[in-house]
């Protein structure tokens, strides 16, 4: 299913016939490689529904987190369809899915787009899903602040056109992948899942909204619901099978260890702090950096979980505040190089103190961290010296 990228997105887009050939090229490609996948063009082990198999629906699963969370799935036996429109996803990780999980009836691939509801009415149509995972979403701060109407479409939007199709089509189990920018910032830490919700970015009010349309929905219905509030992602698979690969022009707003490790692989001259002034210890930001890892166990588990009816919401993170130079200090640590460091002023949309209090997930669904910031960069670090170019 081929649908329009994300919204905004034509404001990039070029006419001249060396773009347009490019795309084409780009889309021949895609349609050689997904022709020989198993999952490509649909399958009746997609469409029925077997017993003792669950067949999850991954939005955004071409993604960082939405691939390890695929990767897991499949490891532990549910049957996976992702959609994703490659706006952010990455081809590389679906494929090496696909090599690990070549069995008929095991992955599919659709690529679509959650803002043309056409498409996604017809996916669900064609497709028996037991349950939804949804990631798909654009996801930093600082873009956000930079292009509010983007985000508001991308997540909220696309949240609301997503939850209409899983009503009409009758699945009653959702995973949703939320944010601790929900909260915004908190007048004391650490935060609980009752503190209240102030979010001072439009990614993080557009996370609200989603939370907020799929909770009173989830009044109306049956459906079972399970929030995941989470804090700062960070690592890679142990397996060294996935790994985080942005893309080049998204390195400036992406997360502090792909910045990190550019650095440390020359890629970029150096790292840019931004903000030394805020109120703690040594002036940079504190964050609760969890691993990927972890975190897709809190989702697997939330599955688990999910019961008719039933709605949780769940902070997902260590528990623990780390500040941005002991961040910069640990990947110096894990890379073995001296990362040299500019410090800037504050981004827009920033705040100084955010880490979680963990012990309601910890309790009700049995989950906790195995993985602290050491461990976590060292295991990510190794994938980034295997993968030089991400993706090959």
């Amino acid at each position: 299913m081929f649908a329009g990228m994300d919204f905004m997105d034509t404001r990039r887009k070029s006419t001249s016939p060396r773009r347009i050939l490019l795309v084409a090229a780009a889309i021949t490609v895609f349609i050689i490689i997904f022709k020989k996948s198993p999952g490509f063009g649909g399958s009746s082990k997609f469409s029925e529904h077997e017993p003792g198999v669950t067949h999850v629906l991954v939005t955004g699963g071409a993604g960082y987190i939405g691939s390890h969370a695929t990767l897991r799935l499949l490891r532990d036996s549910y049957r996976v369809t992702i959609v994703d429109n490659l706006s952010r996803g990455n081809l590389g990780a679906v494929k090496v899915l696909q090599d690990l999980f070549p069995e008929p009836g095991r992955l599919q691939f659709i690529y679509a787009d959650l803002g043309d509801a056409a498409a996604v009415d017809k996916i669900f149509k064609q497709n028996a899903f037991d349950a939804v995972m949804h990631f798909a979403a654009v996801a930093y701060v600082g873009e956000s602040t930079a292009e509010p109407l983007r985000y508001y479409h991308n997540i909220t939007s696309n949240t609301l056109t997503l939850v209409k199709a899983m009503a009409a089509h009758g699945v009653k189990t959702l995973i949703y992948s939320s944010t601790c920018a929900t909260y915004g910032e908190p007048d004391k830490m650490p935060i609980t899942e009752d503190t209240p919700q102030f979010p001072i970015n439009p990614y993080g009010k557009a996370k609200k909204m989603a939370e907020d349309i799929i909770l009173d929905f989830s009044k109306t219905s049956n459906m079972a619901v399970m929030i995941l509030r989470y804090f700062n992602v960070i690592g890679s698979d142990p397996d060294g099978r996935l790994g985080e690969a942005p893309r080049p022009e998204l390195r400036e707003q992406g997360r502090i260890s792909g910045a990190c490790f550019d650095a440390a692989r020359g890629i970029i001259p150096g790292l840019k702090v931004r903000g030394t002034d805020y109120k703690t210890a040594d002036g940079t930001c504190v964050r609760d950096y969890i691993d990927v890892t972890d975190l897709i166990d809190a989702h697997v588990k939330a599955l688990a979980n999910a019961t008719p009816g039933k709605v949780g919401i769940y902070n997902v993170g260590t528990g623990k505040g780390s500040s941005v130079k002991e961040f910069v200090e640990a990947c110096k640590k894990a890379t073995g190089v001296d990362i040299k460091v500019d410090y800037l002023d504050r981004r827009p949309g920033d705040y100084a103190e955010v880490f979680s209090d963990p012990s309601k997930i910890r309790r009700e669904l049995g989950w906790s961290a195995r993985y602290n910031l050491q461990e976590s960069l060292s295991i990510a670090w190794k994938w980034q010296k295997a993968h030089r170019n991400g993706y090959n």
